[in-house]
């Protein structure tokens, strides 16, 4: 059954949905929009749903986790585009070594917390 999986889509969701627009469209996804107020927002083979919806309880508990091959040159990456001085409410959080891997953390504009990691 799980022989046709393609992709996965998580929908995640924006206090402001234009900000949030900007925002993905700066981190360096492709933006399609599907109707008014719900996008998708592709990388490579990776995509995701922003819809312009806002549940505090929701956003406060959304994380997406996406591999990605080198933390340490993503996070400077990441560092150079100051997410922080141009989106209110964004957090850039440094690289942390695991047990299994590494990862860097981003709030988005909404506080949807991201993490950006590689396995050993």
């Amino acid at each position: 059954m799980m022989d046709n999986v393609k992709s996965i889509r998580p929908f995640i969701g924006a206090a402001d949905f234009e900000t949030s627009q900007r925002f993905y469209r700066e981190l360096g996804f492709k933006e399609i929009e599907l109707a008014n107020g719900f996008s998708v927002f592709k990388t490579g083979n990776f995509a995701f749903y922003l819809q312009d919806a806002y549940v505090k309880d929701w956003i406060d508990n959304t994380m997406v986790f996406m591999e990605i091959e080198n933390v340490p040159a993503f996070y400077q990456q990441l560092k150079a585009l100051n997410l922080p001085e141009k989106f209110p409410g964004v957090r850039v959080l440094p690289v942390h070594e695991m047990e299994w891997g590494r990862e860097c953390f981003l709030h988005d504009p909404s506080g949807i917390l991201w993490h950006f990691g590689e396995f050993y």
